[in-house]
């Protein structure tokens, strides 16, 4: 397989897309790792199996209509896979195999199939002190965004995903791209104060145009670097509400075809009058785990 991936949008041929399936039990409190998904443990509200088998089963149902190849993990029982974008990503020809948290490791080796199709130096492992996630990592043409957490309580976040040794790793692999690296707000314990990943407060549409939170990001001066980037008429400011219920993580299947959640009222008729086609599913249960669209996808081949 020849990987190609060099933006968000460009026309999608290629994608891991994660599984339910064997989703497991509902963890404990514990367990969990980021602040949504607490919040539906204690109220009784965390999703069931069967609902997200249906949700992903949507998405990979639109995706073969538009002829993607579409892979799935192998079923790891009683084990959560929905989040195939934690795990890796490409960036051109290479797919970097991310530095997750521990007890997602075998997550990586339920998609071996999928490695046995790459060559093997165009596979990347960062060094251990690297920690990074896919929903952190936006390549975006001549740029690489990459959503990061600086300060020196880093260890104290389990929402803090991606360390700026990572940062300078990507850069160091990618000299002739510009990575811009963006400091995001994090709590583990607020799920409206607190940005999972990149793609939780932003991401690129189209060919110019941006989906972006502004209390996503800790320094406004960044967040306003990517509002004067796309151009401010270009960009569609969600609410906090709206970020909590994850309008920034949708999936673009080319530069004019995007995945949405049914519920999106707001984005979705901006989308259109802005000539998009949007395919809508319901990804409202998934939504409950911090992760949406973008999260559950991860893709290898674009034009």
């Amino acid at each position: 397989m020849k990987l190609n991936i060099n933006n968000e949008t460009s026309r999608l041929r290629a994608v891991v897309l994660g599984t339910a399936k064997s989703n497991g039990p509902i963890p404990s409190i514990e367990e969990a790792y980021d602040p949504k998904s607490i919040e539906h443990i204690k109220a009784g509200t965390y999703p069931l199996e069967e609902d997200m088998i249906k949700e992903m089963e949507a998405v990979a149902n639109v995706l073969k209509k538009y002829d993607v190849k579409v892979y799935r993990p192998e079923v790891i029982k009683d084990y959560n896979q929905i989040f195939s974008r934690d795990i890796s990503f490409v960036i051109e020809d290479k797919i970097i195999i991310a530095n997750i948290l521990p007890d997602r490791e075998r997550e990586i080796d339920a998609i071996e199939h999928v490695w046995a199709l790459i060559d093997k130096e165009s596979r990347i492992k960062l060094p251990e002190e690297c920690h990074v996630e896919g929903g952190d990592v936006m390549p975006w043409n001549e740029y690489i965004f990459i959503g990061t957490y600086t300060g020196e309580d880093y260890p104290d976040f389990i929402t803090a995903r991606t360390n700026i040794q990572a940062v300078n790793a990507i850069q160091e692999l990618f000299p002739h791209k510009k990575v811009k690296a963006f400091e995001l707000r994090k709590s583990n314990t607020n799920p409206k104060e607190n940005a999972l990943h990149l793609d939780c407060c932003f991401q690129p549409i189209g060919k110019d145009k941006a989906i972006i939170h502004k209390n996503g990001f800790l320094v406004e001066s960044e967040y306003q670097w990517l509002v004067d980037y796309f151009g401010k008429g270009n960009v569609f400011e969600i609410t906090k509400e709206e970020m909590y219920n994850m309008n920034s993580n949708i999936f673009s299947i080319s530069e004019d075809i995007i995945i949405s959640e049914q519920n999106f009222t707001r984005l979705n008729t901006w989308l259109r009058q802005n000539g998009f086609t949007v395919e809508e599913v319901p990804y409202a249960e998934i939504a409950k785990q911090e992760g949406l669209l973008r999260c559950s996808t991860m893709p290898l081949i674009r034009d």
